[in-house]
């Protein structure tokens, strides 16, 4: 995943966030779903830091995916997307911010969630919409495939993953609310539109 130099004093940045918040690890485990004994081994160094770790508690402590790993700042107006890739996942983050709805473009291999799915848990909500290739999505009871051009929003507290549907590639965007935000959607409606159609308005 990235740098081994951007991940050198991952555990050091955690513990100073966690502390900064006056936040025991007991605390933060409730909020990321992460055991105790995970969070203390990522902030000794023990553990190393997966995007599947560092994504949560980057939501938890309101800061970005660049502000943990240590991005380096430009001066640059320009946007530098600095993606983050690992085991066949690439993420790259589309938002400098740290509060409010986070978007990323996903890139997921077809080897990348390799075994028996394992369904996950978090706050937040989270609006998915499918670029490229095909999208299996647990969520609850279901089992969904969505093709490119489909979307599909949900509570994360709702056990979920996602991860491709078949041995090729898949693309996608994610807007994320840590708080439970929902991304509202705004579309003019077209001539002798029918109400059935326009449920893909405003939400």
């Amino acid at each position: 995943m990235g740098d081994d130099r951007s991940l050198s004093g991952v555990g050091a940045r955690l513990r100073a966030l966690r502390q900064a918040r006056d936040v025991t690890l007991a605390q933060l485990s409730e909020q990321t779903g992460i055991s105790v004994s995970t969070l203390s081994r990522l902030e000794s160094g023990g553990r190393k830091p997966t995007l599947e770790l560092l994504l949560p508690l980057a939501r938890s402590h309101g800061v970005t995916l660049d502000d943990l790993i240590d991005a380096p700042p430009t001066g640059d107006p320009r946007v530098h997307l600095r993606p983050v890739i690992e085991h066949g996942m690439t993420m790259v983050p589309l938002t400098q911010r740290a509060e409010g709805i986070q978007a990323f473009k996903v890139l997921l291999e077809p080897d990348a969630r390799p075994g028996e799915p394992q369904l996950q848990t978090h706050t937040g909500y989270e609006w998915i919409y499918v670029l490229d290739g095909r999208l299996r999505l647990l969520l609850g009871e279901h089992d969904l495939v969505l093709e490119a051009g489909e979307a599909a929003e949900f509570d994360t507290r709702v056990p979920h993953w996602l991860g491709p549907a078949e041995k090729k590639a898949v693309e996608f965007l994610s807007l994320f609310g840590k708080e439970g935000q929902r991304a509202h959607l705004r579309a003019g409606p077209r001539p002798r539109e029918t109400s059935s159609t326009s449920r893909r308005g405003d939400r």
